[in-house]
């Protein structure tokens, strides 16, 4: 199986989905951020990564904001995504009736 590449998730652009992978961080700081629902194979939307200003991502249907330092130690990965709509196991209505 190969070993998939994990980045910052303050390198990750507006509008991108990720998967979290691990938190380098201290005791406290990964504490807080499990209360938070911040937990691996967590999926990540990324709503506003403006530089400078707030990074806001959701998470299980809620947005936060995170500062940037925190977003730093948060390292992704991307998610398997099949190509219709960038939905995980889901095909488009029209691929579906084209089966059929």
């Amino acid at each position: 199986m190969e070993q998939k590449k994990v980045i910052p998730l303050s390198t990750i652009k507006t509008g991108r989905t990720v998967k979290l992978a691990k938190v380098e961080a201290g005791r406290g700081l990964s504490s807080r951020l499990a209360a938070m629902g911040l937990l691996p194979k967590v999926e990540i939307t990324v709503v506003s990564n403006g530089y400078p200003g707030p990074f806001v991502v959701g998470v299980k249907g809620s947005r936060m904001m995170l500062g940037r330092g925190m977003a730093d130690k948060i390292m992704v990965s991307s998610c398997d995504y099949e190509k219709d709509q960038g939905r995980p196991g889901r095909q488009s209505q029209q691929r579906k009736n084209h089966d059929i």
